[in-house]
């Protein structure tokens, strides 16, 4: 089960904050296979010195428009799964939200099972 967080400049309309969300959590149920009763998100919009990024970085330039997304979950998933994962948040971003690919950043921090307390303060994974 992810637990995702999403960051972006503020000033978007709530339909297409609540569709960012939407493509992000749709994304990783299609290509991580995660479940899809599972969507964690914290969502934060910031003013123009809440997020700093350059004109330009590896080669993709970046608007103001820029989303970020960072995505905590279990490890052990394949490069390909990671890679299609990857797309297919830009694919569905730039699809159902209107953010250019270029524009998606992404973070993938992956723990252990015994990571997780989803509740109860217990061990979730790990009995």
């Amino acid at each position: 089960m992810p637990l995702v967080r999403i960051s972006m400049r503020e000033g978007r309309p709530p339909a297409a904050v609540t569709a960012i969300g939407d493509a992000v959590h749709r994304a990783l149920v299609e290509a991580a296979k995660a479940p899809a009763d599972g969507k964690f998100q914290i969502v934060t919009e910031h003013g123009p010195d809440g997020l700093v990024h350059p004109p330009s970085y590896m080669g993709v330039p970046k608007s103001d428009a820029f989303v970020v997304v960072q995505i905590t979950m279990n490890a052990g998933r394949t490069v390909e799964v990671k890679r299609a994962l990857y797309a297919k948040i830009a694919e569905l971003l730039e699809k159902d939200a209107g953010v250019r690919p270029g524009d998606v950043i992404i973070s993938l921090v992956e723990v252990p099972q015994e990571n997780w307390s989803w509740g109860g303060g217990e061990m979730t994974y790990v009995k």
